[in-house]
């Protein structure tokens, strides 16, 4: 474990004397290194310095990695016009370490501390390369929702110390009330974010620039979940009493926002809302508390990361050369840009748990869940799943098809770099289903 905190401790000089596709470089290596040094036990290993990790940590930590390494390909732009490049890089490192140490911890207090560092360089990411003024505003939201329900989340933990003599995972055993279990849940139900506070997430997600929202949707919304499934190990017993309400709301607030995404005319809005229906579908499985429940979140999480991701560098693409994020501007792209619809049609298609994606075996295994928890979520499920497919069919059939704007008087074709990018989320979401079975080994 310690191997892959140096590794990236030592990428610090890296970043300041060594260039922008070395660093990239550097990132890759190091996932592929990894990968294939670390074994997919079910139980934690590499242990060191109570850090250590199971299959659920590791998927969480190489998909960290494997994002990282792409929001640095996909934010060219930043090196291209010398946009203060060191620091956006030195930014992305120590983001991608506060990842690993929250994955990686086994103490809950260490988690709490790092799931929390998380933040600071994410409001980097926003406040310090935005599009608009109102990243300000956009990033006091993030902050200030998350720091508004962590405070119960610390004196639950100082509690669950107190009484249990302990704060590693598998080893807390306590008497649990309702209070320690609002407090232990509330504030990964707001980073996931459930339906009802989740207005910082479209907000952040339009005013970040492509690192920002990348890394939102593809690894910071999955510090909710990984958080939910490492608490309910010693609060399981009592949840069963409560947990009704918030599959409740999730089920209601899945449908709610899939008739919100068609009102959207930003294509960023809607990638952002479909992530809170996806995360609203995980957040069933995991308060359902069975096999299948948890089995399909860590694969939808997983899915969804990469999916989601790949969707919001496809629309900075189109922004890059457009100017704007409009649906009424950004239309008729499949004359000017065929091979890049090929990749927009593909990771839409992805985004409505299409085979042979990981989303779609996710939401099976979610679906299996929900229904035995109780067959009147039948309706729900169903109608979620209609209005995902219309969101995602809207989305692209508006942008690619259409006659084209014209008022824009030059229009750049795409690169390699782009092409490469695209198909770097596209390789993993539609082929890790080959071996989906090394995901239902971690429990």
């Amino acid at each position: 474990m310690m191997e892959l905190i140096f590794y990236n401790l030592f990428m610090i000089p890296v970043c300041y004397f060594c260039s922008w596709w070395f660093f990239s470089f550097f990132l890759l290596f190091g996932f592929f290194y990894f990968l294939n040094s670390s074994w997919f036990f079910n139980y934690y290993s590499m242990l060191s310095y109570s850090f250590g990790f199971d299959l659920l940590s590791f998927c969480m930590i190489m998909l960290s990695v494997w994002i990282i390494f792409l929001m640095v390909v996909a934010s060219y732009s930043v090196h291209n016009l010398c946009n203060y490049k060191v620091e956006f890089m030195y930014v992305n490192l120590f983001l991608l370490l506060f990842l690993i140490f929250s994955f990686s911890t086994m103490n809950l207090f260490m988690f709490y501390i790092f799931f929390e560092s998380s933040l600071i360089p994410t409001l980097f990411l926003i406040f310090g390369w935005g599009y608009q003024p109102e990243r300000l505003s956009a990033g006091l939201y993030l902050l200030f929702y998350t720091l508004f329900v962590s405070l119960p989340l610390l004196l639950g933990i100082f509690y669950v110390g107190n009484s249990s003599f302990t704060l590693f995972y598998f080893l807390i055993s306590l008497d649990c009330n309702f209070y320690i279990y609002i407090s232990m849940i509330m504030a990964f139900l707001v980073k996931m974010p459930m339906i009802f506070v989740h207005f910082w997430l479209p907000k952040a997600h339009v005013e970040a620039p492509i690192a920002g929202s990348m890394i939102l949707a593809g690894v910071l919304l999955k510090l909710g979940g990984y958080g939910l499934m490492r608490v309910f190990k010693f609060i399981d017993g009592y949840s069963i009493k409560w947990n009704y309400i918030w599959i409740g709301l999730s089920l209601y607030g899945v449908l709610l926002v899939g008739v919100l995404c068609l009102y959207q005319i930003d294509m960023k809005s809607l990638i952002a809302y479909s992530s809170v229906a996806h995360m609203g579908l995980v957040l069933c499985g995991i308060f359902c508390i069975n096999i299948w429940g948890l089995y399909g979140s860590l694969i939808l999480m997983i899915g969804h990361g990469l999916c989601s991701s790949g969707l919001f560098c496809l629309a900075n693409i189109v922004y890059e050369r457009v100017s704007s994020r409009s649906f009424v501007i950004n239309k008729g792209m499949i004359s000017f840009m065929p091979s890049l619809s090929l990749f927009w049609f593909i990771l839409c298609s992805n985004n409505m748990a299409s085979p042979p994606s990981l989303n779609l075996l996710g939401e099976v295994m979610l679906i299996n869940s929900v229904m035995s928890w109780s067959t009147l979520t039948l309706i729900f499920l169903g109608l979620s799943s209609f209005f995902s497919c219309c969101y995602s069919v809207y989305l692209y059939s508006y942008i690619q098809h259409g006659s084209f704007y014209k008022g824009l008087m030059s229009f750049d074709f795409n690169y390699c770099r782009e092409y490469v990018l695209i198909f770097y989320h596209f390789l993993p979401l539609n082929v890790m289903i080959m071996s989906g079975d090394i995901f239902v080994l971690w429990f």
